[in-house]
């Protein structure tokens, strides 16, 4: 029998780099014209995977947030794993924005990535979904770079990353 291949497509974050980003961003703002003696601070949660903005209006709220969108780009977090939430009222003049990071593949996501390989027709490529990942196995290794290069072309909505390559 031929000895299979595989690799493993996945998503996430460096949370190490969200967390510079932050400091950076929080920096900025604290050196910034438009944003002296307002309020406007971003709170980041390492376990639960969030970013907390808070902000005094929609027009802060909208700067606070491009100011942090820019210092991740810098920083090569990739955006597309950003689930932005609404801006919300808060007590007072504030208001809040929550933006979870996504750090695995979810159910949708999965199977849209192997229906598309499967879709595709490459010759005897199988793709498995195993937990927040899939597992992409074949014999030759060129049908393997060719299932690269069309997940690579296609949008779904997360930033794919390609390990596990042997």
């Amino acid at each position: 029998m031929a000895q299979q291949s595989s690799f493993d497509v996945t998503t996430g974050v460096d949370l190490q780099e969200v967390d510079n980003a932050v400091n950076q961003a929080q920096k900025e703002i604290a050196q910034r014209y438009d944003f002296k003696g307002s309020i406007a601070t971003i709170e980041f949660s390492r376990a639960e995977g969030t970013l907390d903005l808070t902000a005094e209006s929609e027009f802060r709220m909208d700067s606070l947030f491009d100011v942090l969108q820019s210092k991740l780009i810098k920083r090569g977090v990739p955006v597309k794993n950003l689930d932005i939430g609404d801006i919300k009222p808060a007590g007072g003049d504030k208001v809040t924005r929550q933006v979870k990071l996504k750090m695995a593949l979810d159910g949708d996501t999965a199977k849209k990535v192997a229906a598309a390989i499967k879709e595709a027709k490459l010759k005897k490529v199988q793709a498995a979904i195993q937990g927040d990942q899939v597992r992409v196995t074949s014999p030759s290794r060129d049908e393997l770079q060719a299932a690269m290069a069309l997940l690579r072309g296609k949008e779904f909505g997360v930033e794919l990353k390609f390990g596990n390559y042997r």
